[in-house]
């Protein structure tokens, strides 16, 4: 998994530095998606990156929390610009929604390892050692955006009458049932799939 390495502003990071914490990124991803969130420990990082010790990592992201922070954020970021430059920014309420669940099956069949790692972050929030916000920040990524499409779209007339947070996690477990099919079966069609998902859902939400 080839991380860009990319200096932050004002943070006294240089090039160098960069590249060094995308590569350790790099290997803590592969790592998790290879051996579980369980089993990915520092030994077995230094040993992917080829690091010289394990203190480098803790020179860079100083604990393990610091690190999932660094993977967590580096997955999400990655997951949004792909959201972005495949669905663009739809102004209406309903394709709104259709492109959030057709680019979140898509995501699936683009990017399998990081969505393996987000599950098996979501399956280790209750670790000590890991980033205790990763737990909201996760279920906000599968419910809180489309959540809140739905109550607006709801207030200004697009949508019918119904709970936005039940239908919201309704379309979170609907991806997640994507995932398990395409876990189940590689060769499935995720752009068929995202497609009746969304069609499914752009039924039941129009206005009667």
């Amino acid at each position: 998994m080839q991380i860009t390495p990319r200096a932050e502003d004002g943070a006294g990071i240089t090039v160098t530095e960069a590249a060094r914490r995308a590569q350790i990124v790099g290997a803590t991803i592969a790592t998790i998606a290879e051996l579980g969130y369980a089993k990915t420990s520092f030994a077995r990082i230094k040993e992917r990156a080829g690091l010289s010790s394990t203190r480098i990592i803790g020179y860079h992201f100083t604990n393990k929390a610091g690190l999932m922070m660094a993977v967590l954020t580096t997955i999400t970021g990655a997951k949004e610009r792909f959201l972005r430059e495949r669905a663009g920014a739809p102004a209406e309420r309903a394709a709104m929604l259709r492109a959030h669940i057709e680019t979140e099956v898509a995501f699936l069949g683009a990017y399998p390892e990081y969505v393996r790692v987000l599950s098996e972050l979501a399956g280790g929030v209750d670790d000590p050692e890991g980033w205790a916000i990763a737990g909201p920040v996760l279920e906000g990524m599968r419910t809180g955006q489309i959540t809140r499409v739905l109550a607006q779209g709801r207030r200004e007339g697009a949508f019918g009458e119904f709970d936005p947070e039940v239908v919201g996690r309704s379309v979170a477990h609907a991806i997640d049932g994507a995932a398990a099919a395409y876990a189940e079966n590689p060769a499935l069609d995720l752009e068929h799939y995202g497609r009746e998902l969304a069609d499914l859902f752009e039924r039941a939400t129009r206005p009667i």
